[in-house]
């Protein structure tokens, strides 16, 4: 019998082949596409639908439309699309290519005299994009200074970072009195109408928040030298953490089949810290979060992690992640062939179906070739989720994109 999507992506996480692997385009903000490149794409496409909805407001990501998932045979989708569905939650916006976006009715960022915008909280800009950039950038960071005597204000310090003000849907609409209500409502009404797997983003990061609340420079000098500090930041996380996974959970946890957890662990050429210091400091925590998901729910965790972190994965596994995303693979040591084989059977990669390079700069031939390689490495034996090395980028052509998915339509045998 043939399996539907949702059936696929599970098989996948549990590595056993489904009619070839399943695709994702858009559930999540580290596989979806600028909002830029997605206005291109449309206009290739000749649809005319309206202007590119940016759900993520700082990484500028379109929300993928109906027509353009079944367009691409995607098999997953985020519980965020099911909200800000009106017309009224959006006004529209002038892009940096001049071309004409949609930004959520509560985003209202500043323009400044240079032409940089910026998002304020209580009249502090905490964010800023360039005249003509791409995304916001984080500016404001709570704890520059040095850390407090005590973390009973962190909730308030952290409503202060840019990751949190211009979060993502679901969670833009945290706040209100029925949300836990809304969100079990509206994660229901979705998983009757699609028969497509469903990720929800959980956040519950720990080294991004110490970075968000430092500075990056600052955090990876304490992790060596204040681990007393940087243990008792850690442990006030996991308290806030716990306390919304454990509504998360209560709320969608049988209806949702994967939970979406993020802390970028890796450069370029490596990890941010060596796997004894992630063990001390990170491990302990991250098995907590997963062991809490697997034992009141039956989601799969998945872990984003961008850069070279071939080195931490032997300790993510052990932590009990059952997913790794973006996989980029044109970092140190993140080898295709070699990540398959010595963590295939451990762990689904999410991501490394194409590199970003190449969908930027090849042609649609080239694409179409290079994801062919990269499904003939990654698709035996399940544990492979199709997307691309992280978010679809403005420059990217969109025949190139379009060649993408064929590509993998195609060794699917769609």
């Amino acid at each position: 019998m043939k399996k539907n999507s949702r059936e696929r992506v599970l098989a996948a996480i549990d590595h056993r082949e489904a009619e070839g692997a399943p695709v994702d385009f858009g559930s999540n903000p580290s596989s979806g596409i600028s909002a830029l490149a997605y206005n291109k794409l449309k206009l290739h496409l000749g649809y005319s639908s309206g202007p590119a909805r940016i759900y993520d407001v700082a990484g500028h990501l379109a929300q993928p439309e109906d027509w353009m998932l079944d367009r691409f045979g995607v098999d997953v989708v985020d519980v965020g699309r099911m909200f800000n569905t009106a017309d009224e939650d959006w006004y529209g916006v002038r892009l940096s290519d001049g071309s004409v976006g949609e930004y959520p009715s509560w985003f209202k960022p500043v323009r400044r005299e240079d032409g940089a915008f910026e998002a304020e909280v209580e009249g502090v800009a905490i964010a800023r994009m360039p005249a003509e950039g791409m995304s916001f950038d984080q500016i404001y960071f709570p704890y520059l200074d040095g850390y407090p005597a005590t973390f009973k204000y962190l909730p308030e310090a952290m409503k202060k970072v840019s990751s949190s003000v211009l979060a993502v849907s679901p969670w833009d609409r945290a706040e209100g009195p029925d949300f836990w209500r809304e969100l079990r409502e509206k994660t229901a009404a979705l998983r009757e109408s699609s028969d497509r797997a469903i990720v929800i983003s959980c956040g519950c990061n720990l080294f991004e928040w110490g970075m968000y609340l430092r500075r990056l420079d600052n955090f990876l000098m304490d992790i060596p030298a204040e681990q007393d500090k940087v243990e008792g930041l850690l442990d006030a996380l996991m308290e806030i953490h716990l306390g919304r996974l454990e509504k998360v959970c209560g709320a969608v946890g049988d209806i949702v089949d994967v939970v979406r957890f993020g802390d970028d662990l890796g450069m370029t050429g490596g990890s941010f810290m060596s796997p004894a210091l992630y063990r001390k400091l990170f491990r302990p925590r991250h098995t907590l979060l997963n062991e809490y998901v697997h034992q009141h729910t039956g989601m799969k965790t998945f872990l984003h992690s961008c850069g070279s972190i071939y080195g931490l994965l032997p300790d993510l596994i052990e932590a009990g992640f059952d997913i790794i995303n973006p996989v980029q693979t044109n970092c140190k040591d993140m080898e295709p062939a070699r990540l398959k084989r010595e963590f295939g059977s451990a762990i689904t990669f999410w991501g490394g179906g194409c590199d970003g390079n190449i969908l930027n700069n090849g042609t649609p031939g080239q694409v179409k070739r290079h994801v062919v390689e990269r499904m003939e490495i990654f698709s035996p034996g399940g544990g492979f989720i199709f997307n691309t090395e992280h978010n679809i980028l403005p420059e990217a052509p969109p025949q190139n994109v379009v060649a993408m998915f064929e590509a993998v339509g195609e060794y699917n045998g769609r």
